[in-house]
């Protein structure tokens, strides 16, 4: 970076971390007509903000000195909106500011106030925190910012979207009428124009477009889906694409709980995030995916707000995003500082129109196909192995030594066996997915109708006698002949011809079976890992019907009954006459 002279502090932090290159974002704030400025700026996750403001503040805070005077009441207040970010932030300042002879706290929720009251009284150069746990200082007196020149809003949406729009008009309030106002965010709604409007002063405005910034890194892929196979989808995506860690998002917390517990049955080394962990446990989290110990992490948007991990190479939605916006804070959670990154939405064939409009509010276009395959996942992991340093790295005597005493012992067909089961022992194995098309969903199609009620059951569309099943797949999980078809095909080992009608109700689905291929079809369903789909026959005489009981005439009621099904206390209580 050449926006410090050789021998400034800043400028040799820089290069001992490689940075060589500026972001669009680094590169606007410290222009001339940035300097000594308010600053108003709007750029995505991703785009090296931390650095960036770190880098703007530099002369507020130091001047032409080249370090910065013994720690006292802070000069500088960071605010973030989540844990996360705050410790994120103090990480990144640190070393900024490390030959500068800066100090800096961090204030967050879930740690000790007292241990950070006590980190405050020793003096600080810069503060970092959340905007409740900073207000709190404030109140108590722990927190002393008269001597604040400078105060940056990290994630101002989002610190708005978690309702910090009191805390952090109480902090703007309590600090000097002549700091610095850095405001950053990834998008300007109108409250976020609103709150610059009243607490800065003749703001410079930045904005760094989608393609000048680190989203222009990340490969964007829509993965089309069965209904039933969101977690089956999830397993061969981070088997198909090596990621040294991965972050897959859901929507809730029992979907959080639910697809971990699946990812470590599959042998995977998965760690959740979500509201209801301490933040020891979230910090326990985060640091097992940072050293390794740890290769997926499945997280709620909230609890993942602000996390930095660069070794982050895939983000998986496994259920889509509520709006553009959170779709780009996920996937921002990759691709970052120039690194390479990508982003993989699984849509179910009835929310297609609902990922399109979210890809294209978002500006951003994916590259739409079924997930992996079981048969394609074993091909790339036979490249895998021939690439291994098992097999590349040279050998050294012992090696030889030993190779030769097994061959001696062993065909070289038996050991090259032996190889592939333990390059395969530690692999989770592969999940049978099933691509649904891209075409939309049927919107008049005969099967997907409930059927009225009949006297006799329907006629069979098979040639000969039939058996019929139940499957507890129906319309509330979008059931649909397309992928029921291929599923049943798979499970049961049958042919399409070997399956005859369809009937899709609300929860179930039942369907026929030729009687010559049903002993087989049982056979099959009996030992098949279904993923929650469960097969069983009908019973014998049993048809794809579901009558429903015809309410007892009024002449076929006891007396004085009411009629079937409806509640004594039903309805509004007539006032007595007085």
């Amino acid at each position: 970076m050449v926006f410090f002279p050789a021998g400034h502090p800043l400028a040799q932090a820089l290069i001992e971390r490689d940075y060589t290159d500026p972001t669009a974002v680094q590169t606007a704030v410290l222009e001339d007509s940035a300097k000594n400025r308010d600053l108003l700026v709007s750029a995505q996750t991703g785009s090296g903000k931390t650095v960036a403001y770190g880098l703007a503040i530099a002369d507020t805070l130091l001047g032409d000195a080249m370090r910065l005077e013994p720690a006292g009441e802070p000069l500088a207040l960071i605010v973030a909106p989540t844990r996360e970010l705050a410790l994120q932030v103090h990480r990144e300042l640190s070393w900024l500011y490390q030959h500068a002879g800066g100090r800096v706290v961090s204030c967050v929720g879930g740690m000790d106030p007292r241990a950070e009251q006590r980190m405050l009284a020793q003096g600080a150069h810069i503060v970092v925190g959340t905007p409740g746990r900073l207000r709190d200082h404030l109140e108590r007196g722990g927190l002393r910012i008269a001597k604040l020149k400078a105060v940056v809003l990290d994630e101002a949406d989002e610190m708005l979207d978690l309702g910090f729009r009191e805390d952090l008009e109480f902090i703007l309030e309590a600090t000097p009428q002549e700091r610095r106002t850095l405001l950053f965010s990834a998008t300007l709604p109108k409250a976020i124009v609103t709150m610059a409007q009243r607490y800065q002063r003749n703001a410079w405005r930045i904005a760094v477009s989608a393609g000048q910034q680190g989203h222009a890194d990340i490969e964007y892929r829509a993965v089309r889906i069965a209904p039933n196979e969101v977690e089956h989808a999830v397993v061969n995506i981070l088997r198909f694409i090596e990621s040294p860690a991965a972050l897959v998002f859901c929507n809730t917390r029992e979907q959080v709980r639910h697809l971990q517990a699946i990812l470590l049955e599959r042998g995977f080394s998965a760690v959740s995030l979500s509201g209801e962990l301490g933040q020891n446990e979230r910090n326990s989290a985060l640091q097992a995916l940072r050293d390794g110990r740890a290769r997926v992490c499945v997280a709620t948007d909230v609890a993942a707000r602000g996390i930095d991990l660069p070794n982050i190479g895939l983000v998986i939605h496994a259920e889509l995003p509520q709006n553009a916006q959170t779709l780009q804070h996920r996937s921002g959670r990759t691709g970052r500082a120039g690194r390479k990154g990508i982003s993989v939405l699984l849509v179910q064939l009835s929310r297609r129109r609902r990922a399109e409009q979210l890809l294209q509010t978002a500006g951003t276009q994916a590259i739409w196909s079924g997930a992996p395959s079981a048969e394609e996942i074993a091909a790339l992991d036979q490249e895998r192995l021939l690439q291994s340093p098992f097999l590349t790295e040279e050998l050294s005597e012992d090696d030889v030594a030993m190779a030769k005493a097994l061959l001696a012992e062993r065909r070289p067909e038996d050991i090259a066996a032996a190889l592939v089961r333990m390059y395969r022992s530690h692999l989770p194995a592969a999940e049978e997915v099933f691509d649904p098309g891209s075409g939309p969903a049927p919107q008049d199609n005969r099967e997907m109708r409930e059927p009225r009620p009949q006297r006799g059951p329907r006629p069979s569309s098979l040639p000969g006698q039939a058996v019929w099943f139940r499957m507890n797949v129906g319309r509330q999980k979008n059931a649909d002949p397309r992928w029921l078809i291929p599923m049943i095909c798979r499970q049961g080992k049958v042919t399409k011809a070997d399956i005859g009608s369809i009937r899709i109700f609300e929860r179930e689905t039942r369907f026929e079976i030729d009687a010559a291929a049903a002993e087989r079809f049982i056979a099959a369903i009996g030992g098949a890992d279904r993923g929650g789909a469960r097969i069983e026959p009908l019973g014998e005489g049993a048809h794809g019907e579901m009558h429903e009981p015809a309410p007892p005439r009024p002449e076929q009621r006891p007396h004085g009954a009411k009629p079937a099904g409806k509640k004594p206390w039903a309805g509004k209580a007539k006032k007595p006459r007085e």
